[in-house]
């Protein structure tokens, strides 16, 4: 993250707060100092002086197409600089001095700081141990799997347990327009475009050495996948990882939370490039398909938010732990962590009870199924049945249990995508109903 402003004891005193939540922070004087070192080196976040002219700034980043989320700040600033700031595209305004809590809030809400990966189910060890022996390659790796099942946490196991020298980098590719993401990627020259004042280094060119992760690569348009496309290509013949320009490159993963096959046939994605970004799949497996791992994350996540707040750690009682382990999780990961921290926001006492375990409305969770009773499957229903009608029951009943996402129930099962694609498809043939596609 970058702070601007003058380096006063409290802005000093806000960078070391955010450096001991893990952040790497440079600073700037100014406004235009700001502007190089985002332009040579990028940046996750920006916390700029409400006494600076952050509409102007935030102006300047939107022309040169530097997407950075921006987060004004300032001591005893009047409300009308800390309106103007949010008006003029400021994310948030933060008071200084700066509170601990605020600041790392804020930094986990945008720069996601590395976590480690928890969970001992057997479809995460298979994952993380694919994840692993892979991380030692140059190969590009794709990450599937719902929303908030830990897409980016594995691939930040990846890049650390590759032994890459370079930094971690990551590209939203959602909801950002085609020119911002290509300037992002890939950088631009001075008249490039209106508003190209200065060279700008892609953010390819900043993970040299690295490692560089797009979120959601199925959101890129047909122009951007032709020029990763060559890149790809390019760093593949050399045998060497990828680079917009010259050097060692990075190392390239990519996550989705769609079947790209599927965006194959449709003609919305290019099996070229989905041949070279799938050379190694590692499937994510949702939050309900690893209930042994629940527990183990809530007490993770209780213990990191209290120390967070600097307050003792908190246990669950028996009815807390029953909602937890019966909901569905439709958010995976991500809804237990933020459901987990308005626990420790609410609890009143040492025990995190049932009615801390809410939703960001207030209304409580609802398990939506009780524990497995450890019974495992009864077999005397399947005597009778053929083999192939068992598997058929099973794909169907999980397919349905995923709200029809084939990535999903495809990791539950231990199956490829494509495996359960074409099973799909014979069921349609033989006129069997299918849960719509998600």
């Amino acid at each position: 993250m970058t702070l601007v402003g003058a380096q006063h004891s409290v802005f000093r005193q806000a960078a070391q707060m955010a450096r001991e939540t893990g952040a790497l922070v440079t600073m700037a004087d100014d406004e235009h100092s700001a502007m190089d070192l985002l332009r040579r080196a990028g940046g996750d976040l920006v916390m700029i002086d409400v006494a600076l002219d952050v509409p102007g700034f935030i102006a300047a980043l939107r022309a040169e197409r530097i997407a950075v989320p921006t987060i004004a700040c300032g001591i005893d600033a009047s409300a009308q600089r800390a309106v103007a700031a949010v008006r003029g595209g400021a994310r948030d305004y933060l008071p200084l001095p700066p509170d601990r809590d605020l600041i790392a809030a804020a930094i986990m809400s945008v720069a996601r700081p590395s976590r480690q990966m928890i969970g001992t189910s057997e479809l995460m060890r298979q994952a993380i141990e694919f994840a692993t022996s892979m991380a030692a390659t140059a190969a590009p790796i794709l990450i599937r799997g719902e929303p908030g099942t830990g897409k980016e946490v594995m691939a930040r196991l990846v890049h650390a347990s590759s032994g890459r020298v370079g930094h971690f980098v990551t590209v939203e590719c959602h909801g950002v327009s085609p020119e911002i993401l290509e300037s992002e990627l890939f950088g631009h020259e001075p008249g490039a475009f209106p508003g190209a004042v200065a060279r700008r280094v892609g953010r390819l060119d900043e993970a040299e050495g690295g490692t560089i992760f797009l979120r959601g690569v199925e959101a890129l348009g047909p122009a951007l996948q032709a020029r990763l496309l060559d890149v790809v290509r390019t760093a593949q013949a050399g045998q060497n990882a990828l680079s917009a320009t010259t050097g060692p490159g990075a190392r390239l993963i990519t996550s989705s939370t769609c079947d790209l096959a599927s965006l194959v046939d449709q003609g919305r994605f290019r099996a070229d490039l989905y041949a070279r970004l799938g050379l190694a799949e590692i499937g994510m497996p949702p939050l309900r398909a690893r209930g042994e791992d629940i527990m183990t994350l809530a007490h993770h996540f209780a213990a990191r938010f209290a120390d967070l707040y600097e307050a003792p750690v908190h246990e669950f009682d028996d009815e807390a732990v029953r909602v937890l382990r019966g909901y569905a999780w439709p958010g995976n990961v991500s809804e237990l962590e933020t459901t987990v921290h308005r626990a420790i926001l609410l609890a009143r006492s040492g025990t995190i009870g049932a009615e801390a375990l809410v939703h960001t409305d207030g209304s409580p969770l609802v398990p939506s199924r009780e524990e497995d009773d450890g019974e495992g499957l009864h077999v005397e229903q399947l005597v009778g049945h053929t083999v192939a009608e068992v598997e058929r029951e099973l794909i169907l009943h999980t397919l349905e249990r995923c709200g029809g996402n084939r990535t999903s129930a495809s990791s539950i099962l231990g199956i490829s995508v494509r495996t359960m694609r074409n099973k799909i498809n014979s069921f349609v043939q033989a006129g069997i109903s299918v849960a719509p596609s998600k």
